[in-house]
């Protein structure tokens, strides 16, 4: 049975409206449903006499009930029936099915086809944001790596490993916090708080997941494995308590961003560099204070009192976060004109390093673009997804990008 059909008949029928099955399976089976069911008012199938499916239906219903009835099919063994009823229920169409029964008469409602297991799964692992893995490949480049092959194969499976690793926790994340996202504007659309996923399922992927993505940090070493770790240790605190801290709640999320960082120097053995860590966290600070900004903004917009769902935020903190976010990305900006004066500068792989004074007022620029679509509560719940998402915001990553190529390969060119 159709659990939504079927919630939709009972619902309908607590309305007081007279709910009829209709069959073409064998009347002892229809009967059994039916009594369980217990809200159907009479069952029609098929016996030792009549088929009950397509015309020989049609023809039965129109003469069962000639005031009109409404009819809920999925097939094309149903299209018969629909052109006879007044008002048609379509039921998982196809697209062409379902063409083909809204040209039968009269459409009363269409249950769609359900995205089955892979779909609601892989949306539940979020690949999209495997792109903050990317960081992973940062100190590779800037350690002067970034023509060694075998430094981007340790790499690529560094991103693998924690990519897996993340999907894992994010999905112990959400079933930790199902409730409280079933009350999100947003996240009650995700797999397991809407119900496309099946608990069942996160909780065995979850335990896969773990195994698989440590298989492949050990193979590449034990420091990375022990960045791994912490960086789940780090995650699931974060998910049973620490989000519930306000302020510490982005502080964290800030440090698992910069985990990243160090996980990718402990992936292609580069020197660690103090700028890049200080610039990760106070970049990631802002972000992550953003993000805190736009829930807490429309748990104000909404009129609602008291603490947000699931977090330690009250609405008078909605200043206090604007302030320390954008505080945080201009000190992202500083710490980054720090790092050129103070180490950029004086690396062996820049050809032109003074292209890289271009690079601070486009961060500058980026950041200043994210606080003030934060501020008029437009930015999407995750910045990251934001800036992957945004024409401007990828045009500028664009130019960035062609800045720092240009400080490493431009003296060789003039």
């Amino acid at each position: 049975m159709n659990e939504d059909v079927v919630a939709y008949a009972r619902a309908e029928a607590a309305k007081g409206r007279k709910v009829h099955m209709a069959t073409a399976a064998d009347e002892l089976l229809a009967l059994a449903i039916a009594d369980r069911l217990g809200f159907v008012e009479e069952v029609h199938a098929s016996n030792g006499k009549i088929n009950l499916k397509a015309e020989n239906k049609a023809d039965y219903l129109k003469t069962r009930f000639p005031e009109g009835f409404a009819y809920a099919g999925d097939s094309l063994s149903d299209l018969p029936v629909f052109k006879k009823a007044v008002q048609s229920l379509i039921v998982h169409p196809s697209s062409s099915f379902s063409q083909k029964a809204e040209e039968c008469g009269a459409v009363e409602t269409t249950f769609a086809r359900p995205d089955g297991f892979w779909q609601p799964f892989l949306k539940s692992l979020r690949l999209h944001q495997w792109a903050k893995n990317s960081l992973l490949f940062i100190p590779l480049i800037l350690g002067g790596q970034a023509l060694n092959p075998a430094a981007w194969g340790s790499a690529f499976l560094g991103f693998v490993a924690l990519g897996i690793l993340a999907s894992s926790t994010y999905l112990l994340n959400d079933l930790w916090d199902l409730e409280a996202d079933r009350q999100h504007w947003s996240k009650k659309s995700r797999p397991l708080a809407s119900g496309k996923l099946k608990i069942a399922h996160a909780i065995f992927a979850i335990p896969v997941g773990l195994l698989l993505s440590f298989g492949i940090a050990a193979a590449l070493g034990p420091f990375v494995v022990l960045g791994c770790f912490c960086y789940l240790v780090s995650t699931v605190a974060y998910s049973f308590y620490l989000k519930r801290v306000p302020l510490l709640d982005t502080a964290v999320l800030a440090m698992l961003f910069t985990m990243r960082l160090g996980i990718g120097v402990t992936l292609v053995d580069v020197p660690p560099s103090p700028w890049l860590f200080v610039f990760s966290m106070y970049l990631f600070l802002s972000l992550s204070l953003a993000k805190r900004h736009t829930e807490l903004g429309r748990h104000v917009e909404a009129g609602t009192n008291g603490e947000m769902s699931g977090r330690g935020y009250q609405n008078k903190d909605l200043p206090v976060l604007l302030a320390l976010g954008a505080a945080s990305g201009l000190a992202a900006t500083l710490v980054m004109v720090l790092y050129l004066t103070n180490e950029a500068f004086s690396a062996d792989f820049y050809s032109a390093p003074v292209l890289l004074w271009g690079m601070p007022p486009i961060l500058f620029l980026w950041l200043g673009r994210v606080w003030l679509i934060c501020q008029r509560l437009e930015l999407n719940d995750d910045p990251v997804v934001f800036a992957l998402k945004d024409r401007q915001s990828l045009m500028l990553g664009g130019v960035l990008g062609l800045m720092f190529i240009s400080a490493w390969f431009g003296g060789y060119l003039l």
